[in-house]
């Protein structure tokens, strides 16, 4: 949870508080912490199906013969290459290869669709509107227009089959289709249209439906209906903090934002491609790729007493080494993970740490 006085409000904040969530702040957004029962919300994710409301994106639209080039120009990932119907995650660098936002961008015939962060949406627009000199190309703000629910688990694949005749197995990871999801998919007038996205976090497939944002909450009625004939329910951000942090998986605005450059992130591997050509930032990317090496990294920690605050301070041999960026206690398995930025000095798989409440031992980046 980000500890700031203020947020953005999302469009079912109010549903949830009448069936009896605990709302907090996350990702600058007003969504649930919890139902009354992380560990049970997380029990969902790895044993049965989880609904989790994702409403903390932005969504910009890009149309014009020349939309694929513009952004091969900027992001870190192909964008000329992608097909209709699949999707790649990227970064929008600065100049000084530091890390602006991480972007998802799934192409149709006729447009390019990015999906980001709401609490960058004003300085993302600006950046983006900036980089468009030239180029036949018109950028839409869609962020009102959207929103977006999500199901994981092992029994995702039999909810979104159920809700609407779609294998997930037919959809390679990020890749999209659109679907009509309801009691009555089969196109008849009670069915929601969605677009869906594959997404296989800890390699079990999921789907995040897009939608109007006028159809959100008959959205979440359906599918939280769903879920719990499939013996799930939904997951607060409590839980699925800690359960992302089991995955591996680091979240921007947490774990990395502007204060890092890829390789310091670890995102080297998943966000860029070396073979792509000039983007913003690229300059720096492959400086920092020949030398080999940063002095300072993300690695994954385990700890001992009580879970760490954001930010606290990482000692080693009472010397500074570092500071954690998110820690969770989670149950499946049980352990107070987190995330944090070492020193080279520091942060062997293996090594223990202090922090003011215990101790920290570094593991095995999988994101490296």
């Amino acid at each position: 949870m980000q500890n700031t006085e203020s947020f953005i409000e999302t469009p079912l904040a109010a549903v949830h508080r009448a069936a009896g969530a605990t709302m907090g702040v996350w990702f600058g957004c007003d969504l649930p912490d919890d139902w009354g029962d992380a560990r049970e919300e997380q029990r969902f994710a790895n044993e049965s199906v989880a609904l989790i409301d994702k409403n903390y994106h932005a969504y910009f639209s890009f149309t014009g013969p020349d939309r694929a080039r513009y952004l091969n120009a900027i992001l870190t990932n192909h964008i000329k290459e992608l097909a209709s119907g699949a999707g790649v995650i990227s970064l929008l660098l600065n100049a000084q290869g530091r890390i602006l936002a991480e972007m998802e961008t799934f192409a149709s015939a006729d447009e390019l669709f990015c999906v980001s962060y709401r609490m960058v949406r004003e300085k993302l627009a600006e950046v983006l509107e900036k980089y468009i000199i030239m180029d036949d190309v018109t950028l839409t703000d869609e962020t009102e227009k959207y929103g977006t629910l999500a199901i994981e688990g092992p029994e995702a694949a039999a909810v979104m089959k159920e809700l609407t005749g779609f294998d997930l197995g037919g959809l390679a990871e990020l890749g999209w289709a659109e679907v009509n999801a309801g009691p009555q998919s089969r196109g008849t007038s009670g069915a929601i249209p969605c677009r869906i996205v594959k997404r296989s976090p800890g390699g079990v497939a999921g789907a995040e439906f897009i939608v109007l944002r006028e159809q959100l909450a008959p959205l979440w009625d359906v599918l939280l209906a769903a879920t719990r004939r499939h013996g799930g329910g939904p997951m607060g951000y409590r839980a699925l903090s800690a359960q992302r942090l089991v995955q591996g998986t680091p979240w921007f605005g947490y774990d990395f934002s502007e204060k890092q450059i890829p390789h310091e992130a670890g995102l080297e591997v998943s966000h860029i491609s070396y073979t792509k050509g000039c983007y913003t930032g690229q300059e720096i990317v492959e400086r920092v790729r020949s030398r080999g090496q940063v002095n300072r990294r993300r690695v994954e920690l385990i700890f001992s007493g009580d879970v760490p605050e954001n930010g606290a301070d990482l000692t080693l041999d009472d010397k500074p080494a570092g500071f954690v960026t998110r820690a969770a206690q989670s149950w499946f398995p049980p352990g107070i993970l987190g995330m944090g930025y070492l020193v080279k000095e520091s942060r062997s798989a293996g090594a223990t740490l202090q922090w003011s409440g215990g101790t920290a031992t570094v593991v095995e980046s999988r994101n490296v």
